[in-house]
């Protein structure tokens, strides 16, 4: 298996980087966390990387860290999530805000990476929250109504904000688990650099 590259960027493109190590080009497909982390084109940048190796296809995959490298690792060990799914759960969320979204036991965040449906969520629940030691953060933690959520996640997404600052900025909410204006405020205000 290849661990890591070390090369040239050749290219960067919307889901993927070209990499030339010593005159061999390698397509790795990356989130766009990672994309977002190497250097410009003709630089060099070690990237780890997981092979996917299918009866017909050969695929490599990129991460700027080992922390997304093993958080893909696991995902992809939930019936249901393939690499592709892996990788989008990766572009949406930040490894560690998906994590604690799992802590949580946060179904309908989990839910909102495309390619993730209500059942896919809570088997990725079921199936990693002991294989990543997360403490249980699901009572410690209110829960806000999944109609609340979804409309505050819409709002903040409008206003351009990412999945992931959005997810960080919703957390610690203690008002009224279902109203969306005050989960709204106090995001913005975190978003703000207020808390």
């Amino acid at each position: 298996m290849i661990a890591f590259l070390t090369g040239r960027v050749a290219e960067k493109g919307v889901v993927h980087c070209l990499l030339d190590v010593g005159g061999v080009g390698f397509r790795l497909a990356m989130s766009t966390a990672s994309l977002s982390a190497l250097p410009a084109e003709g630089d060099e940048v070690t990237v780890h990387t997981y092979m996917h190796v299918r009866e017909d296809e050969l695929s490599l995959f990129g991460f700027e860290d080992v922390a997304e490298k093993e958080l893909f690792e696991k995902l992809i060990t939930v019936s249901g999530v393939g690499p592709k799914v892996a990788l989008a759960a990766l572009s949406s969320y930040a490894p560690d805000a998906l994590v604690e979204a799992i802590a949580r036991e946060d179904a309908a965040l989990i839910s909102s990476v495309p390619g993730i449906g209500k059942k896919t969520a809570q088997r990725i629940i079921l199936d990693l929250k002991d294989k990543l030691g997360v403490p249980d953060l699901g009572t410690a933690t209110k829960s806000i109504a999944p109609i609340a959520a979804a409309e505050t996640r819409d709002a903040l997404l409008g206003m351009g904000f990412t999945s992931a600052e959005i997810a960080s900025a919703m957390n610690a909410f203690e008002g009224a688990s279902d109203d969306a204006r005050a989960l709204l405020r106090h995001a913005l205000k975190r978003l703000g650099g207020g808390a």
